[in-house]
């Protein structure tokens, strides 16, 4: 399979307008929040659905010195992984996710599990969408806690000495429907239902930091 993107460029840092935050000078600040597009070709025969995770794997594993000015988090702290998009059951005709598809900006609390029925790609709203981490991580935040469906992009710590990787990878299965159960789906979850039916995948990485001295 073959995986491509107009936003994102292989190895390449990831545009702040598909970002949860960017920096403005040397501070963090909310971002556009623009799911980028992906487009897919060279889908294995037996196809009948396919499914897109968008993973970092270097978020670091305990978060209590995220984003503290008085602290640094070391590039060789030990690293957990942090899901950005969860989506499933994509139809075997459709090949490519507009730009702006999953996600057009920030929602507090979370955009919801029929987010992709309020949009205008028919070809989408047979798919279903699971929760990315922003749900965990912004839990006990009065103004922000909630379950957060689709996609919501990069904002690593600004206090990290590691540019992040973020994984954008598409999976050709040999199932129409999962058939999972569960309202809020996770990245491990997900992941686990989809093993026995992967016939291919296909990845881009893009990287992004908001650490002022890296970027």
């Amino acid at each position: 399979m073959k995986l491509s993107s107009q936003a994102i460029q292989d190895g390449k840092r990831i545009d702040p307008v598909y970002a949860f935050c960017r920096l403005e000078q040397t501070e963090m600040t909310l971002s556009d929040n623009i799911s980028p597009d992906l487009s897919w070709s060279d889908v294995p025969a037996g196809t009948l659905s396919f499914a897109v995770v968008v993973h970092d794997p270097d978020a670091p594993s305990v978060a209590d010195d995220v984003n503290q000015t008085d602290k640094v988090i070391p590039e060789d702290f030990p690293r957990a992984d942090f899901y950005h998009l969860l989506i499933w059951d994509i139809p075997k005709e459709v090949t490519e996710l507009p730009k702006g598809a999953l996600s057009n900006g920030i929602v507090n609390r979370g955009k919801s599990d029929d987010y992709l029925k309020q949009g205008s790609s028919t070809d989408l709203q047979g798919a279903k969408l699971g929760v990315n981490d922003y749900t965990a991580w912004f839990k006990g935040d009065e103004s922000m806690q909630g379950n957060y469906f689709s996609y919501d992009g990069p904002c690593p710590p600004f206090n990290d000495e590691r540019v992040h990787r973020y994984y954008f990878t598409v999976y050709a299965l040999s199932v129409e429907t999962l058939n999972l159960t569960e309202k809020a789906v996770t990245g491990p979850q997900l992941l686990s239902a989809i093993k026995p039916y992967v016939l291919g995948q296909a990845t881009l990485v893009g990287t992004y930091t908001l650490n002022a001295r890296l970027a």
